[in-house]
């Protein structure tokens, strides 16, 4: 993955009952402050309306150090802390390049 690419995280987020508490508390400003984050193009984090216990994540960041950024700036906020416990499932792409 070279730093010109775009960066696609996609995947889903494990959410237990006593868990949405904390998801309802934090995800409206953890969304806000990412898609105002330097070369968010894209972030969505929604319930799946197939799976209760699910909410689906879709990201996608203009650059390699854009993406690593935005993992360094969740890992130390408020969101990072409430929900590191949660089940991550997600896979990382790169999607070509950003020059034309």
């Amino acid at each position: 993955m070279s730093e010109e690419e775009k960066v696609v995280l996609s995947g889903f987020l494990v959410v237990a009952d006593q868990d949405r508490e904390i998801i309802e508390s934090h995800l409206s400003r953890h969304i806000r402050l990412t898609r105002a984050e330097t070369g968010c193009l894209a972030f969505d984090v929604v319930p799946d309306p197939h799976d209760g216990s699910r909410y689906l994540v879709e990201e996608t960041f203009a650059s390699k150090p854009a993406f690593e950024a935005h993992q360094t700036r969740v890992k130390n906020s408020n969101w990072g802390r409430a929900t590191a416990h949660m089940q991550r499932h997600y896979t990382i792409q790169s999607q070509g390049s950003n020059r034309e």
